[in-house]
């Protein structure tokens, strides 16, 4: 988009001079809020002209931003339209009228749309305490494991689309990560106090060279202990020739490889012929998960490699 007002110019800068000094974004581009509600821009633009449901802050040129309490009051409206309201009644509320509405849905314990809605707040608000309330909201009513495919599992997908769009800063994802990660640590530890029962293999989690992205391993970690299994996490960025120590202590293993953007598109099928090479044997079985499977050619699974498109798949395949 090209900005031929100076005005314009002057004002769209300094809001990214403030949000990269605070590394906090609190103001958002139309398509920011696009991303984040998953009401497309040109919807979002008639509601606003027909029924005033948001009033932007606009620059001389007619430029829209929108704050944070904007984005809240359209995650709200996006909630009760997707349980039926029509957008036509919903601008007609005053507007304390349109949260006790939210709150009516939400007690209906199928409405996960609003537990992620709040997640995404707590994110944008770098808000704990509601990160924990809502958190403990969902576990009242669900398992643990419950919440992580229903909510979790979704809420992550869209973190990653809004990091992707620089709709969030890496410093949201952090923080919303790190909590996240804070859930899966606590019940993995009332699963790691049990004693295995299951003993045919020993599961060996971790990520390739140069990948951090280690949530959904750690989750995998948990639903493996979780059916009795012995497993050995060890995490982000593991070379191959720790790979190797692992055969001098243990047989039966089982790798599982967690690849989202490392080894890249490239390199990927390489990595795979490497560990088939130099890891795998006649007791030994790799399973490969994450995004980056999506660049594993057909031939490369065999009774030795199990490529899996999913979590729940690969639980399912235990």
């Amino acid at each position: 988009m090209l900005f031929t007002h100076r005005k314009d110019i002057i004002l769209l800068l300094f809001i990214i001079f403030t949000e990269k000094m605070n590394n906090v974004k609190s103001v958002f581009s139309i398509k920011d809020l696009e991303n984040l509600t998953g009401i497309k821009a040109h919807t979002i633009r008639i509601w606003e002209k027909r029924y005033n449901v948001l009033e932007p802050m606009r620059t001389e040129t007619n430029i829209r931003l929108y704050d944070l309490t904007s984005l809240q009051k359209l995650l709200n409206i996006t909630l009760l339209h997707k349980h039926g309201y029509k957008i036509s009644n919903i601008s007609k509320l005053p507007k304390e009228r349109i949260p006790q509405l939210v709150n009516e849905i939400i007690s209906d314990k199928s409405a996960k749309h609003h537990a992620i809605n709040a997640f995404k707040m707590a994110m944008m608000n770098f808000d704990q305490t509601l990160f924990f309330n809502t958190y403990n909201d969902l576990l009242s009513e669900k398992s643990f494991r419950d919440v992580f495919y229903e909510v979790l599992i979704p809420l992550i997908n869209d973190i990653g689309l809004l990091w992707q769009t620089d709709t969030i800063t890496p410093a949201h994802e952090h923080f919303i990560s790190y909590l996240i990660k804070q859930k899966v640590l606590s019940n993995t530890e009332k699963v790691q106090l049990q004693s295995p029962t299951r003993h045919d293999k020993i599961f060996v989690l971790y990520l390739p060279m140069n990948e951090v992205h280690e949530l959904g391993l750690m989750f995998l970690n948990y639903e493996i202990l979780s059916q009795g299994y012995k497993t050995i996490f060890l995490g982000e960025s593991i070379p191959t020739e720790s790979l190797k120590d692992l055969k001098k202590y243990f047989d039966n293993i089982t790798y599982i490889c967690y690849m989202t953007v490392e080894p890249n598109k490239s390199e990927v099928n390489d990595y795979i012929k490497k560990l088939r090479k130099e890891i795998l044997d006649e007791s030994s079985n790799l399973w490969v998960i994450g995004r980056a499977t999506e660049h594993i050619t057909s031939n490369q699974s065999d009774k030795k490699i199990t490529i899996f498109n999913s979590i729940e798949r690969l639980v399912n395949f235990l």
